[in-house]
């Protein structure tokens, strides 16, 4: 089964019927909120809202390992994870919609692995390629077929948060190489390689990082959510022939 985690503009899923929510526990905790099954493009698929229903939920305060675990035990074996992020490079226009094939982890203190306490097996999973190849492929696939431009490939910065970056720090990325920066992209991606879940990220470029571009003095959150908002409705055109695929 597939499972959508939707990000900052994306607490509810539109088009999703036949809603039954269902509060899964776990041991490590509760999830963001309501693990929420139903009907989407006319398949079964499971929606939880990252930050939680009331988009409440900071960043580096999501329990990411509830998430990851209350979807694994629910039967999700694939995960499409919705992201707005901020453009780094020239490419990463706002309203540019990009599969990311890799990223660099920034966060520090999160929980970020199911391989700890006392009794737990270390597993090092291999994560040269963090996405899954397969499912990046399909939201490629589905992208062009519905003549959506969609950037393949991009490297995902992920920082601590809930603060925007500095103009420095986007300096220092972008050395490094990155493309795009969010906040959520990690330690996500590594759990649900530990649970064997297949996962991919359909990010949506909000704004030009900071010291970049438009954001080069300031950045609009008025903007931003303009951006994101018309965004949405080309995601899920996007999300519902992957569904249907």
């Amino acid at each position: 089964m597939l499972a959508i985690i939707g990000g900052s503009g994306l607490t509810q899923l539109a088009g999703l019927q036949d809603l039954k929510p269902q509060q899964v526990e776990t041991p490590y905790g509760a999830p963001s909120g309501p693990i929420v099954q139903g009907t989407f493009a006319g398949q079964r698929v499971l929606f939880l809202a990252r930050h939680g229903q009331a988009h409440s939920i900071a960043p580096h305060e999501i329990n990411y390992r509830a998430n990851l675990w209350a979807l694994h035990a629910s039967g999700v074996r694939e995960i499409v994870a919705v992201a707005t992020v901020g453009g780094i490079s020239s490419r990463m226009q706002a309203g540019v919609l990009l599969v990311p094939d890799q990223l660099i982890d920034y966060t520090w203190g999160r929980d970020s692995t199911y391989a700890q306490g006392p009794g737990q097996a270390v597993r090092h999973i291999d994560f040269t390629w963090p996405y899954s190849a397969a499912l990046r492929q399909r939201l490629l696939t589905a992208a062009q077929t519905l003549n959506e431009p969609v950037i393949d490939g991009g490297t995902y910065a992920a920082t601590q948060g809930p603060r925007l970056e500095t103009a420095a720090e986007i300096r220092r990325l972008a050395r490094d190489g990155a493309d795009v920066v969010g906040m959520t992209g990690m330690p996500e991606a590594a759990l649900a390689r530990e649970l064997d879940v297949a996962y991919a990220t359909l990010g949506v470029v909000a704004n030009a990082a900071a010291g970049q571009g438009e954001s080069a003095q300031h950045i609009s959150m008025q903007d931003i959510e303009a951006v994101v908002a018309q965004a949405m409705q080309r995601v899920g055109r996007i999300l519902k022939h992957v569904v249907q695929a």
